[in-house]
């Protein structure tokens, strides 16, 4: 059984937000990834389409969640599911927040540009 050690993890820094690999191909994992996500206080997202299926639980703090623009805040223990295709934004309160994200294998999503962001977190 693959155990991922966070201390022997790499986070990764990208639109202020840090992501933390948990679950990934490099830890042994064939079909799934998991990562934390770390957002800052007042931190607006950047509005991206996602290719793949995407869930997520809130650990800690508050987040507004929008999900092809509908948008919901989420306490500590909610969970939301964004499908495959939608366009997705997280913005926190005025206090940080810790989410635990998973998404498939092969995850890539798309910013507004049209650039295609295949983040290292899931590889």
């Amino acid at each position: 059984m693959p155990v991922v050690r966070t201390a022997d993890i790499q986070p990764h820094r990208m639109h202020g937000s840090t992501f933390t690999p948990l679950i990934r191909p490099a830890a042994g994992s064939a079909e799934l990834c998991v990562w934390r996500l770390e957002v800052g206080p007042a931190t607006t997202g950047v509005s991206h389409r996602i290719h793949r299926e995407e869930a997520f639980v809130l650990l800690s703090g508050s987040i507004s969640l929008t999900i092809e623009g509908e948008s919901h805040t989420l306490a500590p223990g909610d969970a939301a599911v964004a499908p495959a295709g939608s366009t997705i934004s997280l913005t926190t309160t005025d206090l940080p927040a810790t989410v635990m994200v998973t998404a498939p294998v092969g995850f890539t999503g798309e910013l507004p540009d049209g650039t295609i962001v295949n983040p290292p977190w899931v590889n």
